[in-house]
């Protein structure tokens, strides 16, 4: 699939997030990117480059403190990776389900939620 039309299908997933969700996003750069890099690997503790879909980063909405935002802030970030989710998938509607399913677990983290809370509400 060419890049312009995964960015596509991120941004409809994005654009579906239920708006009780996705109203309360603030200041959050969605981008792709091919593969993870080492700062990348480095933050989501894995060593394997092929297994990570998605990463967050950033300072999760329920770590926020009341000075948060008093001073400037980098954008928090989620990053898809468009090879490893391309690897996992047969076609072209699998990947637009595995875009959507990895877009909303990082937006999960920016929630605050942990991978294992993230799977018990089943994503």
């Amino acid at each position: 699939m060419d890049r312009d039309t995964f960015e596509s299908l991120v941004e409809k997933a994005f654009e579906e997030l239920p708006p009780e969700f996705k109203s309360r996003i603030d200041n959050v750069h969605i981008v792709v990117d091919d593969l993870p890099d080492t700062l990348d690997m480095m933050n989501a503790r894995i060593k394997n480059p092929y297994s990570l879909l998605g990463l967050y980063s950033g300072v999760p909405l329920n770590h926020r403190g009341p000075d948060y935002g008093l001073y400037p802030v980098v954008p928090d970030r989620i990053k898809l990776f468009k090879q490893n989710i391309e690897r996992l998938c047969k076609d072209d509607g699998e990947i637009e389900t595995k875009i959507r399913e990895v877009l909303i677990h990082e937006v999960a983290h920016y929630f605050g939620m942990t991978d294992r809370e993230i799977r018990k509400a089943g994503y």
